[in-house]
């Protein structure tokens, strides 16, 4: 295991940032390690937090987690990605990743680790924090071969269907089916959001950024920073969303780019601040998270949703969000460590400060399993030398 040791340096220099400039930063980059972002109000390693919800426990299949959890780092999958973003297990154990900077989707074989390329997605513009994004499989993958991806062209943002085929030669794996959700807006730059995921009511959900601006949020005739529920069959609003005629399904959020479900099916969304705090969200039907009016707690007076957990954005900047074992699992990107949450009282403990880098993408896979992607290749990091960057990991979590 490669040790960086990063982590401390970062600490050190936010907590000089903060004594001399105060909260001065610009909030112009997400995904960066730094560029004008301090830490907000404290630099602790705490997270903070709000009134958060209860877990349901069933005695035949408990969801309440243990207070202290614990990661062990099982294997390498795979190494040597270029920029990767979306991942997606396949049925038969293989990973789909998806090369945010190369609009390329790629094989991981489950037995040997072996990377091949499937196939482009054509249009892909990797401008900034855009490109290829998101990825998700058809909840009837088996009978469909759909794998839906969340992706920015030179116009928009879009998420566009496509037939997989298992047995075509390299590159040639990838068949548009057809654009199931256009005109999103783009950022020029930034805050593109790009979560994709269904749920389980086998709706598709997707996150979109404000596209670095910021009265979009609360705009309820636009689709930036929001999140969006649509049906993945004609990529309409189903009859049940907050607006029948709207795949708006919650606003006022900055960038948020992951999405997951409890055990309860609540859904919880991870949100990128500016300044100041970083958000957990857990988010309701037509609920409105307050951005840019609010950022962190606070809101509930003027008629918002505060998040459930927040943290400064030098500990977090967090991307990829699952759920295993009774707990939430953030992957930091700034904050270069994997945040367990408990739907439970217990304060959230943060794993592999520094250990490997930035942190994008996690997956739930078995009982007590994380897929983890590191993303030090997308020209915000700094890939290792011996070439192991980027990489899935394998954890063992509780």
């Amino acid at each position: 295991m490669r040790r960086r040791g990063r982590g401390g340096l970062l600490a050190a220099v936010t907590a000089v940032s903060l004594a001399v400039a105060g909260c001065s930063g610009s909030g112009t980059d997400d995904d960066g390690d730094g560029d004008g972002r301090d830490g907000g109000a404290t630099a602790s390693g705490s997270a903070r937090e709000s009134t958060g919800p209860e877990a349901t426990a069933d005695p035949e299949e408990p969801t309440v987690a243990p207070d202290e959890g614990a990661v062990e780092v099982v294997e390498t999958v795979a190494e040597g990605l270029d920029s990767p973003w979306g991942l997606v297990p396949l049925p038969d154990g293989d990973l789909l990743v998806g090369s945010r900077d190369g609009g390329t989707v790629h094989r991981i074989a489950a037995d040997s680790g072996e990377v091949s390329e499937v196939g482009e997605v054509p249009g892909v513009t990797p401008d900034g924090e855009g490109g290829l994004l998101g990825l998700a499989l058809d909840p009837e993958f088996a009978s469909s071969s759909l794998l839906f991806a969340y992706h920015t062209t030179a116009d928009d943002n879009r998420i566009t269907a496509f037939r997989y085929d298992a047995s075509a030669a390299p590159g040639q794996g990838l068949a548009p089916d057809r654009d199931v959700l256009t005109g999103i807006p783009r950022g020029e730059f930034i805050h593109n959001g790009g979560g994709l995921a269904f749920g389980p009511d086998g709706m598709l959900y997707a996150s979109t950024g404000d596209a670095d601006d910021q009265g979009l949020a609360q705009d309820q005739d636009s689709l930036s920073g929001k999140i969006l529920r649509i049906d993945p069959a004609t990529g309409e609003a189903p009859a049940d969303n907050p607006d029948p005629d709207s795949p708006v399904y919650s606003s006022g959020h900055r960038n948020v780019q992951g999405l997951a479900w409890d055990a309860e099916g609540r859904l919880w969304a991870s949100e990128f601040g500016q300044d100041t705090w970083d958000e957990l969200n857990r988010v309701e039907p037509g609920g409105n998270y307050g951005w840019p009016l609010h950022e962190g707690p606070g809101g509930e007076a003027d008629g918002f949703t505060d998040p459930v957990r927040w943290w400064p954005p030098a500990e977090a900047s967090p991307s990829g969000l699952a759920f295993q074992g009774g707990s939430l699992w953030l992957a930091g990107l700034r904050g270069e460590r994997l945040w367990r949450v408990p739907l439970s009282d217990a304060e959230p403990e943060s794993f592999l400060t520094g250990e490997f880098g930035r942190l994008r993408a996690v997956r739930a896979v078995g009982d007590d399993e994380l897929l983890l992607v590191t993303n030090e290749t997308d020209s915000r990091g700094t890939p290792a030398p011996s070439g192991q960057d980027d990489r899935v990991l394998r954890l063992r979590v509780r």
